[in-house]
Order: structure tokens, then C-alpha cells, then sequence
């Protein structure tokens, strides 16, 4: 499976990644446990079978819209097999465009296979993960504070590059210009 991502700029990732570290030192569930190099915080757009290299010439030209606005406003816990915590995502009108873009890109390509369905516009739930496992939970307190006194779990940015990510090989590739 290849998945197309969002990655924020260095600030917010920088800021998840502290969030990641606060979970781990409270002994709960956390991405920071997760040690391989390509894990870091991002958005999955869509995933596909395979992102054949015709495929992935239209996505950079989806892709170009980049940068657009990034919202990060309270958590969300996903139940199922692997319970997740994650930042949920507030996408505005730019993102939710790049978005549609890159599904109907993937959905028109029949050369890329099956799409995964909970990424499709109507189902989507934009969301960086914080943590997975059955025991991720969200603390008692708020993760982050922008400033003090501000509004606890909420971040603004922006997301700057793309890459996908196979998870076959378990490698990721930039994407985009």
C-alpha cells in the first residue's frame, strides 16, 4: 500500500513531536516509541495499492497548491482493532480541495488499484496521529498551549511538502515540486 501525505512545517512538527514526548513520559501510549526514520507527523490523503509514475505526475501538479493553511484543534480518539489518538485536523477550504484533488487523481487512475475508503471525501477524517494501541488515551491535561492563557489543543501553521510513503518497503518518498 502507498499512501499520498501532508507534512507540516518545522514548527508544528516540532510541536507534535513535543506533544509525542509528554505522552511517552506520562507511560502512555505514544508515536515517539515508534523509532523507524520515516515516522514522523503527518496527513494521509489517500492511500492505493501502487502510485504508478503517471499517477504520480498529476499529484505533483495537485500538489503545487502547497503551502496551504494547517488547524490543529482538539483530539479525537478512533476506536477498532488498534485504538488511535490523534490531533484532529480543521481543514479549511484549500485543504479540503487538495484533498478531492488527489482522491478523484488516485480514483481515475485504475492502474493504482483499490483505494482505501475512509480516506474518500465524504468518509475522511483528517487527524495526526499521536498515539495508537489500546491504551491510548488523551491525559487529563490539554497536550498544548499555544500561548498562555490561549486555547489548550489548538495549533495553527501550515502544511509545506508531500510525500508518499510504501509501505511495502517501508520507505518514503518526497513528492511534489
Amino acid at each position: 500500500m502507498q499512501t499520498v501525505e501532508l507534512l507540516p512545517g518545522v514548527t508544528t512538527e516540532r510541536t507534535v513531536r513535543e506533544v509525542w514526548r509528554r505522552l511517552s513520559d506520562a507511560g502512555l501510549p505514544s508515536q515517539a516509541a515508534h523509532r523507524h526514520p520515516t515516522n514522523r507527523p503527518h496527513l494521509t490523503l489517500a492511500t492505493a495499492d501502487t502510485l504508478v509514475p503517471e499517477v504520480l505526475v498529476r499529484l505533483r501538479y495537485e500538489l503545487a497548491a502547497l503551502p496551504v493553511p494547517l488547524r490543529l484543534d482538539g483530539t479525537v480518539r478512533f476506536a477498532g482493532r488498534t485504538p488511535v489518538l490523534a490531533w484532529a485536523v480543521r481543514p479549511d477550504e484549500a485543504l479540503l480541495r487538495l484533498h478531492e484533488a488527489v482522491w478523484r487523481t488516485l480514483r481515475d487512475a485504475p492502474a493504482g488499484g483499490r483505494l482505501n475508503p475512509i480516506h474518500a471525501p465524504e468518509r475522511w477524517k483528517p487527524h495526526i496521529t499521536l498515539a495508537r494501541g489500546r491504551h491510548a488515551a488523551c491525559p487529563g491535561a490539554p497536550l498544548f498551549s499555544a500561548t498562555p492563557g490561549g486555547p489548550a489543543d489548538v495549533l495553527t501553521g501550515q502544511w509545506v511538502r508531500a510525500r508518499t510513503y510504501d509501505s511495502v518497503v517501508r520507505s518514503a518518498s518526497p513528492l511534489g515540486v
